[in-house]
This record gives C-alpha cells, sequence and structure tokens, in this order.
C-alpha cells in the first residue's frame, strides 16, 4: 500500500508552544505541562514543544522565526519605567522586548500570552500602551492574547483547550489545514463563555475569566 502524503504546514500555521512549569528562581507553575499537552493535542502537526531546560533564550528566539503562531504558558514580567526591558521568564533568564524587536519574524500571526499581567497598564501613563501585549503587536504580531492580571493556573490549560479546539474547527468547516488568526476574538469569546459556565459569576469566576484579552485583528 503506498504511504500517505505528508501535507507539511505553512509557517505561517506552525505553532510554537513554550512552557516553563519549573523555571529556576520562580514559583511552580505546574498546570503549564498540562496545558501544552493540551495544545499540542488540539493542534496536531506543525507545532514545536519547548518546554522547560529546553526552551532557553535563543532557542525560543530561532524558533519563532520559522513559527507563526506562538504560545507561551510560563511567568512574565513588565517594566513600566522600561517598557523593553519587560519579557518572558525562560530557563536562562528573561526574553525581553527589546531583544524581539530586533528580530526579523516575516511569518508572525499570533502570540498567545498565558503568563500573568502581560496587558497591565500604568495609572502614570494611561494613555500609552506599556505593556507585553502592545510589545507584541509592535514586534509584529497582528493579533495577540494576553491578560490584565493574574491568572489561575488551575484553569489555563480549559481556556487554551477551548480556544484552539475553535480555531481548528473553524479551520475544518472551511477546508482549511491550517490556523486562521483572523478567528482569534471569536475563539477567545468562545472560551470564556466555556469557562464561564464551569466557575460561574462568583469573585472566584470573575478572577478566572475576566482578565483574559484580545489585542489587534
Amino acid at each position: 500500500m503506498a504511504k500517505a502524503a505528508t501535507v507539511e504546514r505553512s509557517p505561517s500555521s506552525k505553532v510554537l508552544l513554550v512552557s516553563q512549569p519549573n523555571t529556576p528562581g520562580l514559583p511552580p507553575i505546574p498546570a503549564t505541562t498540562r496545558e501544552i499537552d493540551i495544545v499540542s493535542k488540539v493542534v496536531g502537526t506543525g507545532s514545536l514543544r519547548l518546554e522547560s531546560s529546553v526552551a532557553t533564550v535563543s532557542r525560543v528566539k530561532e524558533e519563532m522565526g520559522s513559527h507563526g503562531w506562538v504560545h507561551f504558558a510560563c511567568h512574565a514580567s513588565q517594566n513600566a519605567n522600561n517598557p523593553l526591558s519587560s519579557g518572558f521568564s525562560l530557563h536562562d533568564g528573561r526574553l525581553e522586548l527589546s531583544e524581539l524587536m530586533k528580530q526579523k519574524f516575516p511569518e508572525c500571526e499570533l502570540a498567545f500570552l498565558s503568563a500573568c499581567q502581560t496587558s497591565t497598564g500604568d495609572e502614570k501613563l494611561s494613555e500609552e500602551a506599556v505593556h507585553l501585549a502592545a510589545g507584541m503587536l509592535a514586534v509584529g504580531y497582528p493579533s495577540v492574547v494576553a491578560t490584565m492580571w493574574s491568572i489561575k493556573d488551575f484553569h489555563a490549560p480549559t481556556v487554551a483547550k477551548a480556544f484552539y479546539d475553535y480555531l481548528v474547527k473553524k479551520a475544518r468547516d472551511g477546508g482549511h489545514l491550517g490556523l486562521d488568526s483572523a478567528n482569534a476574538s471569536h475563539a477567545l469569546h468562545h472560551a470564556m463563555y466555556a469557562i464561564r459556565k464551569d466557575v460561574g459569576d462568583t469573585e472566584y469566576g470573575l478572577l478566572t475569566w475576566v482578565p483574559y484579552v484580545h489585542f489587534g485583528i
């Protein structure tokens, strides 16, 4: 029997999955492993998983150049005084916006920042976008999912699954192989509806789903 041909995804629809469950010097966030497990299964072929010691600053930066989508499940930090020094905490250091802006990412489509406070503004700079999400837009990602404050580690995998499930279904319904970032805002709405059904509108529930926001197109 002839072997079935493998359909290669274009770089713009390949997903880079970055996870740091035990970043040196920072509190553990164990659910990031389950989150990346789930997303990897949902998106299937065309994804690359970098976790723990493999997710170094240089490796992540390199792979972002050949993957249109990036999903960060890790700690992040913002610096209101020097926004370009804000970044993502990886195994061997912080991948800062200043370094990302030096790179060329010709295929970038969407960045999902499943980390704490990636779109938190600064009350002293109310008219300026100083957060990581705005930085990723400046890097070249036309669509960014981020959070306004600390998110619940336990529920992050559920949110991610609902988000990518929606995108994959939309792609299949349209007869496409790759993901389409144009559906990202609808996918996040779908994910928030799903998690809201689970946790309700209690104070705990609101703190679980309200932080997630979408920027861009």
